[in-house]
């Protein structure tokens, strides 16, 4: 028995699925037979009715549907009512051709009650009452809902890029999940596709309403023909008899395409939101002052001599009743409202309005970057924006290189920003802003040219070198005298990398250190249950590796720092110390990152005297720096600095060497004051390497 229903439902199944995809055959086997075969009168009094029940059903959801996207299937039925009804025209002017010399219902009852009762039987009445139909459908609603139709078609795609730029930013920030982004991307391609059939959809209206008039001219011609020449009729009886039946024809037609032009103008009209177009209506039409405004015009027009009083006098009280229920229920709902404020919760007041909470306040993005209008185009990948692949490529790279996962940025555009201004920020706080043109490439003066460039000068954003804005045209010439070519999104991207490699530190938290010993404990459980929290906090943890990132050391070695933080961690817990005893641990590392792997360190060392004063300044309390005369200070920073530039220009790097106790404090004191100078111990210098000593400072 349970496999027999089993069967039966499979059958059921197969059967509504078989019997499912046969509607759209038979439209069109039964459209092809309209136009194809003749049909008795009652089949056409019967499709008549339909068609104009078709036309009411979709005119009354278009009231009713609450957006437009919502009844996305219209443009399709558009189509379809538009098609059937001119499949019947031709059908009913067969049937009109070849039986209306015998009057009456000869061409079926909904043809003769239009021709009859709708026009009162006098073809020139149905005449001018079919032509003024004709030139409100055609000049008035289908003219103005077919320009709309083209409006909203071009600015929802030409809204399309910025859209896809927020769900990408979104995406990248990690405020939506992937299949969000595809719902909402899908969304976003239901709405063009919709707005772009309207579009089209539109034409068909248009163009059922001028067939309509031809189709009245020549069914009044063909039956004047045939009912002179065939079946012996006077020029007044032909007349008569097939221009009442080509009326009432034209009238059953052009009154559902009527409907329809109207369906399509609502809908094309139409805001995108959620709400029914009563509810619209009533709340954006009761303006009480708006309304006993006109009341008060309508009861001066009904008590002017002459007037029809009854007719406005009626309508200036119904409209002044309607202001005044309209103020008396605002004002009843304000005094409730006032009512629930005041009224205490234990004797069951309405429920308060929702209190604030935690989902009420929106996080900080740890990165952001927000662009102009004008730089849109270089976060959108359907204009060939190319910013979203190169800012992943440097989180990427920053991620291979620092030793752990940099955080996503977060991309807006701004309308308060200049058009081509973009700021970088993190945590909240601008790092880095400037202005680049998005159709130009910048050339870079990297120290040396051989000529110079038309354009506009400017600065290099990440590092500060003279450049200039060129045209892409430019770009073989400007290579050609020795300058450095970028496009704009490459300057933004490598702007963006050279500010989150400085402040790098600030982008490593508890979940970021966390999640490295959780990756390192998979192969050296051993090592991280035994280190955190038996020997050190997180928290130190954290400040360990922050201090190593911000003196520009990579943490990409986990297990070496866990390892030399195992050892040290029971002699010491000052972050300071442990920082010291690991980047002697990572020297080999520190060194290749500065040298490329070059045996020979050029150094800049400090005179004897020099570094004795130093000392002594660090042991009065100075550890910070703060404790180095200002005037030794100022010259220390102005020699470094020119001893760094040096380098820079023989193209080797910029190392200052010191004591174990100097290095922490000369390292703080002098990174912003010197760029590029690396601050090295005389420790951290592995065996295998030997030192040049280019410079020394203080003699």
């Amino acid at each position: 028995m349970q496999l027999s229903t089993a069967f039966q439902k499979i059958d059921r199944n197969q059967l509504k699925t078989f019997t499912a995809g046969l509607g759209a055959p038979i439209v069109v086997l039964a459209l092809m037979g309209m136009v194809i075969l003749p049909m008795p009168p009652i089949l056409l009094d019967v499709l008549f009715s339909f068609n104009i029940a078709l036309s009411l059903v979709i005119i009354l959801v278009c009231v009713f549907t609450k957006r437009p996207i919502d009844f996305g299937i219209f443009p399709l039925v558009l189509l379809v009512a538009t098609v059937l009804r001119l499949a019947l025209n031709v059908a009913s002017t067969r049937i009109v051709l070849l039986y209306g010399h015998e009057g009456g219902d000869s061409a079926g009852k909904v043809i003769q009650a239009f021709g009859e009762v709708v026009i009162g039987g006098n073809y020139a009445v149905g005449v001018v009452v079919f032509a003024i139909l004709l030139i409100i459908n055609f000049k008035v609603v289908t003219e103005g809902a077919g320009r709309i139709s083209e409006v909203n078609a071009r600015f929802t795609l030409d809204a399309m890029p910025g859209k896809q730029m927020a769900i990408d930013a979104d995406l990248n920030a990690g405020y939506i999940d992937q299949d969000q982004a595809r719902q909402r991307r899908e969304e976003i391609t239901t709405e063009a596709d919709f707005y772009g059939s309207m579009d089209g959809a539109s034409k068909f209206v248009k163009g059922d309403a001028i067939a309509g008039l031809f189709i009245m001219l020549i069914n009044i011609v063909g039956g004047l023909f045939i009912g002179m020449y065939q079946h012996s009729l006077s020029f007044g009886n032909a007349m008569e008899v097939y221009t009442i039946l080509t009326i009432g024809d034209g009238l059953v037609a052009q009154i559902p395409s009527l409907l329809l032009s109207v369906a399509t103008a609502i809908i094309v009209t139409r805001e995108n939101e959620t709400q029914e177009m009563g509810a619209e209506i009533s709340e954006q039409l009761s303006n009480r002052k708006a309304l006993y405004i006109t009341s008060a015009i309508l009861f001066v027009m009904g008590i002017v001599p002459g007037m029809p009083h009854f007719a406005f006098l009626t309508f200036s009280f119904a409209v002044g009743g309607y202001a005044y229920y309209r103020d008396y229920a605002a004002k009843k709902l304000a005094e409730e409202a006032a009512l629930v404020e005041t009224m205490p919760k234990e004797i069951g007041g309405p429920a308060e309005i929702k209190e604030l909470n935690w989902d009420d306040v929106h996080q900080v993005d740890t990165i952001g970057l927000e662009v102009g209008y004008r730089l849109i185009p270089l976060v959108d990948k359907s204009q060939g924006g190319e910013l979203l692949t190169r800012i992943k490529g440097v989180r990427k790279k920053l991620s291979q290189e620092l030793g752990f996962l940099v955080p996503p940025v977060h991309i807006r555009d701004n309308l308060d920003f200049a058009p081509n201004a973009y700021t970088i920020s993190m945590m909240g706080v601008t790092i880095g802003d400037a202005e680049i043109s998005h159709d130009a490439e910048l050339a870079i003066n990297p120290g040396q040219v051989f000529g110079k460039l038309e354009g506009t000068a400017t600065k290099d954003p990440a590092f500060g070198l003279d450049a200039v804005w060129i045209k892409p045209n430019q770009r073989d010439h400007a290579q050609t005298l020795g300058y450095t070519v970028v496009d704009a999104a490459t300057v933004v991207a490598t702007h963006l990398s050279q500010l989150l490699t400085t402040n790098a530190y600030q982008l490593l938290g508890h979940e970021e250190v966390q999640q490295l010993l959780d990756m390192l404990e998979k192969s050296n459980p051993k090592l991280v249950e035994g280190l955190v929290p038996d020997i050190l906090s997180l928290s130190t943890m954290v400040k360990v590796l922050q201090t190593l990132l911000y003196e520009g050391v990579p943490i990409r070695d986990m297990r070496t720092i866990c390892q030399t933080l195992a050892e040290y961690g029971p002699k010491s817990q000052d972050p300071d110390v442990l920082v010291s005893a690991l980047r002697i641990a990572l020297k080999r590392l520190i060194v290749q990152e500065i040298t490329n792997g070059n045996n020979e360190i050029p150094v800049i060392a400090l005179a004897p005297e020099l570094e004795q004063m130093l000392h002594q300044s660090l042991q009065a309390g100075g550890e910070d720096g703060s404790g180095i005369e200002p005037g030794l200070a100022e010259k220390l920073q102005e020699s470094l600095s020119e001893a760094s530039q040096q380098q820079e220009l023989a193209g080797e790097p910029s190392v200052l060497l010191t004591s174990g106790m100097l290095r922490p404090v000369l390292s703080r004191f002098l990174k912003n004051a010197v760029s590029g100078l690396h601050v090295l111990s005389y420790q951290e210098i592995p065996d295998d390497k030997q030192i040049k000593i280019v410079s020394s400072v203080g003699q």
